[in-house]
């Protein structure tokens, strides 16, 4: 089966609602920031990116988070005229954080937190007579309670919905009304190969819930698809009686058990009705093209970029000659891109007055760097926070740094066989050389662990780092861009 995602790169957890014929999506963000970028549709097939619902250091505080902390699963729902969206930041105390607005590009509203409600991945939906209910994981299975969306405050005891089908972390649910039943839908078997949706149905957003006798509707576990780990799912209307899922999958490759690098990403699939139950259908996919990104001094951060634990925009300062990004109290700061296809290159030209790198990563204890000193250039592998010097060399004048993600070559019972390779090396005076070649399964999810993908950009370690110019050109077909790079 061939499938991509409607969002690549490191985007899961997706919610989604319809407003007007027109899509909305919202994504879990974890340690990074901005955070819950916002995408929009008209086809469900082609999205693009339109802002973040959390777009300010008061309604996201990240400050000591770690990899994989911060932003779990979000909400988005449109009621009475705006836009909701409720999430849970695991780094801060006040749990589960609530903002709206009239349009889902923004401005979004101050954030109303919830800390009464003990749990993560919470749901937003309003019954027939108005209630607002809040249905989230905890401990106990999915649960419930009323609140006022206005303040946050608790109206009525919590109630417990649904445990399930037996598979392990019940979580993620989503409440949807079709016909006559209220549905619960939810993920379960974890986020990794085991992931499944189930769905139950009731008569009221309250319930009681039974359980569908054909769950689970969605799951990849033990088949050759190469999406795996598909759960996490959001269902909605597009159409007269048309129905679509949207869900998180991973594409692994490299022999057994495989690695996936990019992280979870949002696909979608059609949805039929059988009995008043749905039935996953066909997949619905993005018309194929590459992703292209070029940056010239003098223009803004694009919106695409984000920043470990800081917002780029607080952080990077725009000059004529670059963007210029400083490291803070022996803080290694990082802002950067997603990497959201199978295979790519990077380009960037930097000056340092002390110690900078461009970095394709997953945290900081997994990444691939070229670091940058004293007019001196290293290529470096972190495994496990343990660094591994590769090639050191002068770096020749008006040089720059290149990143590239290759096809790694290899029969299906090879088990030398990851992912891909990471390369890195320099273009000066038109020509490439390599400094260092690594399996790409050291930067992969199932060697770091956690819940994100791989980002590249710019690193600052000490002092200042400006960033001069910088290209990212991705495909999921390596002779898309096989041809580009031949000329460099």
């Amino acid at each position: 089966m061939n499938q991509t995602p409607i969002i690549a790169g490191f985007h899961p957890d997706p919610s989604v609602c319809a407003v007007d014929g027109t899509f909305y999506l919202a994504n879990s963000t974890f340690e990074y920031a901005p955070g819950v970028p916002i995408h929009a549709s008209t086809d469900f097939r082609d999205w693009t990116l339109i802002g973040h619902a959390l777009n300010t250091p008061d309604q996201l505080p990240l400050a000591g988070t770690g990899p994989s902390g911060g932003i779990f699963a979000p909400t988005l729902r449109h009621h009475d005229g705006r836009f909701w969206m409720i999430t849970t930041n695991v780094a801060d105390a006040q749990g589960q954080v609530l903002v709206s607005a009239e349009n889902a590009a923004g401005p979004w509203s101050e954030a109303i937190r919830i800390p009464e409600i003990e749990g993560i991945d919470p749901d937003i939906a309003w019954d027939a007579d108005g209630r607002c209910l809040v249905t989230f994981a905890s401990r106990g299975g999915i649960q419930q309670v009323e609140i006022d969306p206005e303040t946050g405050e608790l109206l009525s005891p919590f109630r417990s919905l649904w445990s399930g089908t037996g598979g392990k972390f019940p979580e993620g649910p989503h409440l949807f009304q079709r016909g006559e039943y209220w549905y619960l839908v939810i993920a379960e078997g974890g986020t990794e190969r085991g992931h499944a949706v189930t769905i139950a149905r009731g008569p009221s957003a309250m319930g009681p819930f039974e359980g569908n006798p054909r769950n689970p509707i969605l799951t990849r576990r033990g088949s050759d698809s190469p999406v795996q780990s598909t759960g996490h799912s959001d269902i909605v209307e597009i159409g007269d009686d048309e129905w679509a899922i949207v869900y998180l999958g991973v594409r692994p490759r490299g022999s057994s058990p495989e690695w996936h690098v990019l992280g979870r990403e949002s696909f979608a699939s059609e949805v039929h009705w059988v009995d008043d139950w749905p039935v996953v259908g066909e997949p619905i996919s993005p018309r194929p093209a590459p992703s292209i990104e070029n940056l010239s001094a003098g223009s803004p951060l694009p919106t695409t970029w984000i920043g470990t634990e800081e917002f780029p925009d607080r952080i990077v300062t725009v000059g004529e000659s670059g963007w210029t990004l400083s490291a803070a109290d022996g803080v290694d700061r990082f802002v950067g891109r997603r990497q959201d296809r199978l295979y790519c290159s990077v380009r960037a030209r930097l000056d340092t007055d002390g110690e900078a790198a461009l970095c394709l990563r997953i945290d900081t204890k997994h990444q691939f760097r070229l670091e940058l000193e004293s007019g001196r250039i290293r290529s470096i592998l972190v495994v496990g926070g343990h660094r591994i010097e590769l090639d050191e060399r002068p770096l020749p004048d008006g040089a720059e740094l290149v990143i590239r993600t290759m096809p790694m070559e290899g029969g299906t019972f090879d088990t030398t066989r990851g992912p891909d390779y990471i390369v890195g090396g320099v273009v000066a005076d038109g020509a490439f050389v390599e400094t260092a070649r690594v399996d790409g399964r050291s930067v992969s999810t199932e060697v770091a662990g956690g819940m994100t993908g791989r980002i590249v950009g710019v690193s600052a370690v000490r002092g200042s780092v400006t960033l001069r110019d910088f290209s990212y050109v991705g495909a999921d077909d390596w002779a898309d861009i096989r041809d580009d790079l031949a000329s460099n």
